[in-house]
Protein backbone atom coordinates (compact mmCIF):
# COMPACT_ATOMS: atom_id res chain seq x y z
CA UNK A 1 0.00 0.00 0.00
CA UNK A 2 1.65 3.77 -0.74
CA UNK A 3 -0.02 6.46 1.44
CA UNK A 4 0.18 10.20 0.87
CA UNK A 5 0.40 12.82 3.30
CA UNK A 6 -0.13 16.34 1.70
CA UNK A 7 1.61 18.55 4.31
CA UNK A 8 -0.28 22.08 5.62
CA UNK A 9 -2.39 23.61 2.88
CA UNK A 10 -2.42 26.85 2.89
CA UNK A 11 -5.66 28.97 1.41
CA UNK A 12 -6.21 29.07 -2.15
CA UNK A 13 -2.82 28.78 -3.02
CA UNK A 14 -2.57 25.46 -1.90
CA UNK A 15 -5.88 23.96 -3.08
CA UNK A 16 -4.91 24.76 -6.57
CA UNK A 17 -1.54 23.22 -5.94
CA UNK A 18 -3.29 19.61 -5.18
CA UNK A 19 -5.48 20.65 -8.22
CA UNK A 20 -2.70 21.47 -10.33
CA UNK A 21 0.00 18.64 -8.59
CA UNK A 22 -1.83 15.78 -6.88
CA UNK A 23 -3.28 13.91 -9.95
CA UNK A 24 0.27 13.55 -11.38
CA UNK A 25 2.18 12.64 -7.94
CA UNK A 26 -0.65 9.71 -7.32
CA UNK A 27 -0.39 8.29 -10.57
CA UNK A 28 3.54 8.40 -10.91
CA UNK A 29 3.95 6.76 -7.60
CA UNK A 30 0.56 4.79 -8.08
CA UNK A 31 -0.55 5.87 -4.49
CA UNK A 32 -3.69 4.41 -3.15
CA UNK A 33 -4.74 6.88 -0.53
CA UNK A 34 -4.43 10.67 0.04
CA UNK A 35 -4.39 12.21 3.74
CA UNK A 36 -4.12 16.00 3.55
CA UNK A 37 -3.74 18.59 6.59
CA UNK A 38 -6.63 21.03 6.24
CA UNK A 39 -6.18 23.59 8.87
CA UNK A 40 -5.36 26.49 6.93
CA UNK A 41 -7.23 25.23 3.95
CA UNK A 42 -9.75 27.96 4.17
CA UNK A 43 -8.40 31.78 3.98
CA UNK A 44 -5.45 30.31 6.14
CA UNK A 45 -7.31 29.49 9.75
CA UNK A 46 -9.44 26.82 9.53
CA UNK A 47 -11.10 25.37 7.56
CA UNK A 48 -14.91 25.40 5.98
CA UNK A 49 -17.52 22.78 4.21
CA UNK A 50 -16.80 23.94 1.51
CA UNK A 51 -13.54 24.15 1.43
CA UNK A 52 -13.62 20.47 2.47
CA UNK A 53 -16.12 19.45 0.11
CA UNK A 54 -13.45 20.71 -2.70
CA UNK A 55 -10.60 18.75 -1.07
CA UNK A 56 -12.49 15.71 -1.14
CA UNK A 57 -13.62 16.13 -4.53
CA UNK A 58 -9.90 16.30 -5.53
CA UNK A 59 -8.59 13.19 -4.17
CA UNK A 60 -8.47 13.90 -0.93
CA UNK A 61 -10.04 10.51 1.36
CA UNK A 62 -9.17 12.21 5.09
CA UNK A 63 -8.28 15.36 6.11
CA UNK A 64 -6.40 16.31 9.59
CA UNK A 65 -7.04 19.55 11.27
CA UNK A 66 -4.99 20.89 14.13
CA UNK A 67 -5.12 23.89 16.74
CA UNK A 68 -7.16 26.53 13.95
CA UNK A 69 -9.66 23.50 13.73
CA UNK A 70 -12.52 25.82 15.57
CA UNK A 71 -11.21 28.97 13.20
CA UNK A 72 -14.35 29.13 11.27
CA UNK A 73 -17.97 28.55 13.33
CA UNK A 74 -19.30 26.60 10.01
CA UNK A 75 -17.12 24.26 10.21
CA UNK A 76 -18.41 23.38 13.86
CA UNK A 77 -20.83 21.20 13.21
CA UNK A 78 -19.62 19.97 10.08
CA UNK A 79 -16.24 18.76 11.44
CA UNK A 80 -18.91 16.71 13.89
CA UNK A 81 -20.76 15.02 11.07
CA UNK A 82 -17.68 14.44 8.54
CA UNK A 83 -16.30 11.23 9.42
CA UNK A 84 -13.48 12.08 6.93
CA UNK A 85 -12.06 14.75 9.30
CA UNK A 86 -10.44 14.45 12.01
CA UNK A 87 -8.99 16.81 14.81
CA UNK A 88 -6.86 16.04 17.72
CA UNK A 89 -7.09 12.89 19.58
CA UNK A 90 -6.24 15.28 22.92
CA UNK A 91 -8.91 17.56 23.08
CA UNK A 92 -11.05 17.30 26.16
CA UNK A 93 -13.98 14.78 25.74
CA UNK A 94 -17.25 16.30 24.37
CA UNK A 95 -15.47 18.24 21.75
CA UNK A 96 -17.14 17.99 18.32
CA UNK A 97 -15.69 15.06 16.29
CA UNK A 98 -13.31 12.42 16.59
CA UNK A 99 -9.48 11.87 16.63
CA UNK A 100 -9.17 8.94 14.63
CA UNK A 101 -10.55 7.43 11.66
CA UNK A 102 -10.68 4.00 9.42
CA UNK A 103 -10.72 3.98 6.27
CA UNK A 104 -10.48 1.55 3.37
CA UNK A 105 -7.96 2.20 -0.08
CA UNK A 106 -10.10 1.35 -3.15
CA UNK A 107 -8.53 -2.25 -3.30
CA UNK A 108 -10.33 -2.83 0.34
CA UNK A 109 -7.05 -2.64 2.54
CA UNK A 110 -7.63 -0.91 5.72
CA UNK A 111 -5.56 2.06 7.15
CA UNK A 112 -6.34 4.02 10.66
CA UNK A 113 -5.34 7.88 10.58
CA UNK A 114 -4.75 9.62 14.13
CA UNK A 115 -3.99 12.96 15.13
CA UNK A 116 -2.59 13.99 18.37
CA UNK A 117 -1.07 17.84 19.17
CA UNK A 118 1.61 18.79 20.80
CA UNK A 119 2.06 20.50 24.30
CA UNK A 120 4.61 22.67 23.67
CA UNK A 121 4.00 25.87 22.66
CA UNK A 122 0.41 24.56 21.68
CA UNK A 123 -3.04 24.83 23.17
CA UNK A 124 -3.08 23.07 26.91
CA UNK A 125 -4.09 19.32 26.40
CA UNK A 126 -4.27 16.02 27.53
CA UNK A 127 -1.31 14.45 27.37
CA UNK A 128 -0.48 13.52 23.44
CA UNK A 129 1.28 10.50 23.99
CA UNK A 130 -0.78 8.52 26.71
CA UNK A 131 -3.66 9.90 24.11
CA UNK A 132 -1.59 8.14 21.49
CA UNK A 133 -1.19 5.11 23.40
CA UNK A 134 -4.70 4.75 24.16
CA UNK A 135 -6.11 5.36 20.73
CA UNK A 136 -3.43 3.27 18.73
CA UNK A 137 -4.31 0.50 21.16
CA UNK A 138 -8.35 0.78 19.81
CA UNK A 139 -7.08 1.25 16.13
CA UNK A 140 -5.39 -1.89 16.18
CA UNK A 141 -8.43 -3.66 16.75
CA UNK A 142 -9.47 -3.00 13.63
CA UNK A 143 -6.47 -2.65 11.80
CA UNK A 144 -2.60 -2.97 11.84
CA UNK A 145 -1.49 -0.13 9.18
CA UNK A 146 -1.56 3.37 11.48
CA UNK A 147 -0.79 6.72 9.93
CA UNK A 148 0.31 9.14 12.83
CA UNK A 149 -0.46 13.22 12.31
CA UNK A 150 1.30 14.55 15.20
CA UNK A 151 0.48 18.51 15.06
CA UNK A 152 3.06 19.91 17.32
CA UNK A 153 5.57 23.29 17.23
CA UNK A 154 8.53 21.45 18.31
CA UNK A 155 11.28 18.97 16.96
CA UNK A 156 11.98 17.41 19.99
CA UNK A 157 8.29 16.96 20.49
CA UNK A 158 7.57 14.95 17.95
CA UNK A 159 10.82 13.44 17.80
CA UNK A 160 9.84 11.69 20.91
CA UNK A 161 6.57 10.76 19.73
CA UNK A 162 8.28 9.03 16.66
CA UNK A 163 10.54 6.59 18.76
CA UNK A 164 7.62 6.53 21.42
CA UNK A 165 5.06 4.68 19.07
CA UNK A 166 8.13 3.17 17.39
CA UNK A 167 7.32 -0.35 16.23
CA UNK A 168 3.70 -0.09 17.22
CA UNK A 169 2.26 2.19 14.04
CA UNK A 170 3.06 2.29 10.35
CA UNK A 171 4.09 6.30 10.27
CA UNK A 172 4.39 9.38 12.53
CA UNK A 173 4.80 12.73 10.86
CA UNK A 174 4.05 16.07 11.60
CA UNK A 175 2.60 19.00 10.66
CA UNK A 176 2.47 22.32 12.07
CA UNK A 177 5.73 24.32 11.38
CA UNK A 178 4.87 24.79 7.60
CA UNK A 179 8.67 23.56 7.05
CA UNK A 180 9.72 20.53 5.68
CA UNK A 181 12.23 18.47 7.47
CA UNK A 182 14.85 16.63 5.68
CA UNK A 183 15.03 13.63 8.41
CA UNK A 184 12.79 10.94 7.23
CA UNK A 185 13.82 7.36 8.17
CA UNK A 186 13.06 4.06 9.24
CA UNK A 187 12.90 3.90 13.39
CA UNK A 188 14.78 0.71 14.64
CA UNK A 189 11.75 -1.07 14.94
CA UNK A 190 9.67 -0.12 11.68
CA UNK A 191 8.14 2.92 11.68
CA UNK A 192 8.58 5.69 9.10
CA UNK A 193 9.12 8.74 10.50
CA UNK A 194 9.54 12.72 9.25
CA UNK A 195 9.81 15.43 11.67
CA UNK A 196 7.39 18.01 9.24
CA UNK A 197 6.28 17.14 6.07
CA UNK A 198 5.99 20.87 5.12
CA UNK A 199 3.52 23.46 3.51
CA UNK A 200 1.60 23.12 0.69
CA UNK A 201 0.74 26.65 -0.15
CA UNK A 202 2.27 30.15 -1.34
CA UNK A 203 6.14 29.80 -2.17
CA UNK A 204 6.70 33.29 -1.67
CA UNK A 205 6.05 33.83 2.04
CA UNK A 206 6.76 33.32 5.72
CA UNK A 207 5.05 29.92 6.13
CA UNK A 208 1.94 30.67 3.55
CA UNK A 209 1.42 34.72 4.63
CA UNK A 210 2.24 37.67 2.93
CA UNK A 211 6.29 38.38 4.09
CA UNK A 212 5.75 41.91 4.45
CA UNK A 213 2.64 41.85 6.78
CA UNK A 214 4.58 38.70 9.31
CA UNK A 215 7.59 41.01 8.98
CA UNK A 216 6.29 44.04 10.20
CA UNK A 217 4.83 42.11 13.34
CA UNK A 218 8.46 41.10 14.21
CA UNK A 219 9.79 44.44 13.99
CA UNK A 220 6.36 46.04 15.82
CA UNK A 221 5.23 43.67 18.16
CA UNK A 222 1.89 45.07 17.13
CA UNK A 223 -1.25 42.25 16.67
CA UNK A 224 -2.43 41.90 12.96
CA UNK A 225 -4.50 40.11 11.16
CA UNK A 226 -1.96 37.94 8.53
CA UNK A 227 -3.31 37.24 5.48
CA UNK A 228 -2.41 34.47 2.79
CA UNK A 229 0.17 35.49 0.19
CA UNK A 230 -0.42 35.30 -3.84
CA UNK A 231 1.67 33.81 -6.36
CA UNK A 232 3.55 30.62 -7.19
CA UNK A 233 2.79 27.47 -4.67
CA UNK A 234 4.79 24.54 -3.09
CA UNK A 235 3.81 21.10 -3.12
CA UNK A 236 4.87 19.58 0.00
CA UNK A 237 4.00 15.38 0.82
CA UNK A 238 5.46 12.25 2.72
CA UNK A 239 5.04 9.28 1.13
CA UNK A 240 4.91 5.88 2.91
CA UNK A 241 5.05 2.63 1.19
CA UNK A 242 3.84 -0.29 3.60
CA UNK A 243 2.38 -4.03 3.74
CA UNK A 244 -1.44 -3.19 4.64
CA UNK A 245 -1.50 -6.74 6.42
CA UNK A 246 1.61 -6.19 8.58
CA UNK A 247 1.21 -2.76 8.78
CA UNK A 248 4.81 -2.28 8.53
CA UNK A 249 6.47 0.37 6.50
CA UNK A 250 9.31 0.18 4.20
CA UNK A 251 9.81 3.26 2.88
CA UNK A 252 9.35 7.29 3.32
CA UNK A 253 9.85 9.36 0.54
CA UNK A 254 9.82 13.59 0.98
CA UNK A 255 7.93 14.94 -2.02
CA UNK A 256 8.70 18.80 -2.91
CA UNK A 257 7.51 20.45 -6.22
CA UNK A 258 7.77 23.95 -6.82
CA UNK A 259 5.51 25.58 -9.59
Amino acid sequence: MKVLFVGDIVGEPGRRAIMKTLPTVVARHSVDLVIGNGENAAGGFGITPDVAGELFDLGLSVISLGNHAWDKKEAIDYIHKETRIIRPANYPDGVPGRGSVVVKTPGGESLGILQVMGRVFMPALDCPFRVAEREVTALRMSTAAIVVDMHAETTSEKVAMGHFLDGRVTAVVGTHTHVQTADEEILLNGTAYLTDIGMTGPRHSVIGMKKDMVIQKFLTQMPRRLEVAKGPAVFSAALIELDGSTGKASSIQRVRIVE
